[in-house]
């Protein structure tokens, strides 16, 4: 059945059949009509401070939702300011729709305010880049850019609405949903995998955030189960399998990659995270969900492609015996998290950040959205918190951008009304989107902040000051009061200088029902005991 309405009505009727139920934006004259759309039909609509924050906060949705993102940027330097979540975006494999205003078709060349030629900029990191020329094209347009952000290995995608296109009315096509695509792996590589598995002495499955984006949960933790292999966990593979579960491992991965005969890495790269998939005499398995997935710098012994749930099934009809080996593991994950004990309970003048964790741990429900947003601080968040489910941990990713915070904690916000969401900001990266605190009040968008306050740039000043016996660049104003800066944009919040004032402090953050930001002064000498190289 065809549809009719202004460009702004076409493009929210292609979307709601992708399931999107909001956009978030910062306004621009440029795309009025989708605004118009939005508020004559309910659909959700919630404006930022800065256009980074409008595409993290879309991609939070994205991650959280397994379903797209929509932001909604105006013409120009609203683009330009979004390209580094459409960059995040690329990363982290996330299905984000940036819909962008552009000046008019009709007078391009004479100088229209805010006239640039986007899609130039941001197809090096979209799947999808284009500009649509008429009106009527819109719905379908848009179906083709989220089939290809929505296709393994997903990722964002962009389209350029010019002010005449996106201001006129048509009738169209409607596109409806198309099916994407799914890859069968070839059944030789998944059983030459696990083979290897139930066959190796020791070992070990590494599982990233593709497990949770390709719904690959269930089958990861059944694969595990029949061969009887540890797993370790990263981005939003964090919480695959309970921390209580008897093959889920967290603090011995040191020790199991460095003593593994043969490792699976499940739905995430070999990159930085993971020394780059060398693993010692180790054999490598890399399963991914798409052909450019595949590492290029390592050769894996076998590398299964397609639809992880697929992949994983199959490994699953596998059964192997791996009692001594997880036995062992167990005794070093133990050793390590009797260690994490003490520093997580330290009463240390000035506080250690393992102590914000010890007591973010005893505070934050089973459900709870956690998100980390900053250096040496949020590595240590990676280290102390276990995410008791799966889809509750959000992090920059490997892209490595500061800033993501304040706009994944809206799109956190947005889609789990009554969970706490918990952001975790180095002081350093609340300075690029502290801001949006104003917009999280007045929408009414309540969440936690939680700085660790220790006045510098920590992964870098303390890098630096061992290579060359000084630093520059890298100190902040000390005993900031992040607080009242949350204050003064309407939410609440605390400084706290003593170990002991941590806890009820958390309390207060969660109980108060506004954004409520608590500024931890912690020790500037404490840097985190990084092992990766990240070049």
């Amino acid at each position: 059945m065809p549809i009719e309405g202004h460009g702004g009505e076409l493009a929210l009727a292609a979307l709601r059949a992708f399931g999107v139920t909001e956009m978030f934006t910062l306004s621009g004259g440029h795309v009025f009509p989708l605004y118009a759309a939005a508020h004559e039909s309910g659909f959700g609509l919630y404006d930022v401070r800065h256009e980074q924050s409008a595409v993290f906060a879309a991609e939070a949705v994205a991650k959280l939702r397994r379903r797209p993102g929509l932001a909604v940027l105006t013409a120009g330097p609203g683009v330009t300011n979004g390209i580094s979540g459409l960059t995040s975006a690329h990363f982290n494999g996330s299905p984000v729709l940036v819909l962008g205003g552009r000046a008019p078709a009709f007078r391009w060349g004479a100088g229209s305010l805010q006239e640039l030629d986007h899609v130039p900029l941001v197809a090096p990191v979209t799947k999808y880049a284009a500009t649509v020329t008429d009106c009527a094209e819109i719905p379908g347009q848009i179906g083709a850019a989220l089939t290809a952000a929505l296709t393994p290995h997903r990722g964002p995608a962009f389209l350029d609405l010019p002010l005449d296109v996106i201001f006129s009315t048509s009738a169209a096509a409607d596109p409806g949903v198309p099916a994407v695509p799914v890859l069968e792996p070839d059944p030789d590589e998944v059983t030459r995998a696990a083979v290897l598995l139930r066959d190796a002495d020791r070992p070990v499955i590494v599982a990233g955030s593709d497990v949770w984006t390709g719904d690959a949960i269930a089958e990861l933790r059944a694969a595990a189960e029949a061969l009887r292999v540890p797993v370790f966990t990263n981005g939003m593979g964090r919480g695959a399998l309970p921390p209580g579960h008897p093959l889920a491992f967290a603090r011995a991965r040191r020790v199991a990659l460095g003593q593994a005969d043969v490792v699976a890495v499940v739905g995430t790269p070999l990159d930085f995270r993971l020394g780059f998939g060398d693993f010692g005499a180790a054999r490598v398995v890399h399963v991914v969900d798409s052909a450019e997935q595949r590492a290029t710098h390592v050769t894996p012994a076998v590398s299964p492609v397609g639809d992880l749930r697929v992949i994983l099934r199959g490994l699953a009809a596998t059964t192997g015996d791996h009692e001594e080996w997880i036995a062992g593991l167990r005794v070093a994950e133990d050793a390590a998290r009797f260690r994490d004990v003490e520093l997580m309970a330290a009463e240390s003048d000035p506080i250690k950040p393992a102590r914000i964790y010890g007591e973010l741990r005893k505070v934050l429900a089973p459900d709870a959205v956690t998100i980390g947003d900053g250096g040496d601080f949020v590595s240590y968040a990676g280290r102390f918190l276990e995410p008791a489910q799966p889809g509750t941990w959000l992090d920059p990713g490997p892209y490595g951008c500061l800033g993501t915070g304040l706009g994944y904690a809206m799109g956190a916000r947005v889609t789990y009304p009554g969970r706490q969401i918990c952001v975790l900001l180095g002081d350093g990266a609340a300075g690029f989107s502290l801001m949006d605190v104003e917009s999280l009040v007045r929408q009414g968008l309540p969440v936690v902040l939680v700085v660790g306050n220790n006045g510098m740039w920590g992964l870098e000043k303390h890098p630096m000051r061992a290579m060359y016996g000084f630093d520059v660049a890298a100190d902040l104003q000390p005993g900031i009061r992040y607080d009242e800066v949350v204050r003064a944009l309407g939410g609440a919040g605390e400084t706290v200088a003593k170990a002991s004032e941590v806890g009820p402090a958390l309390r207060r953050a969660f109980d108060a029902g506004v954004p409520y930001l608590v500024n931890v002064l912690t020790d500037p000498a404490d840097a985190y005991p990084r092992s990766s190289v990240l070049a």
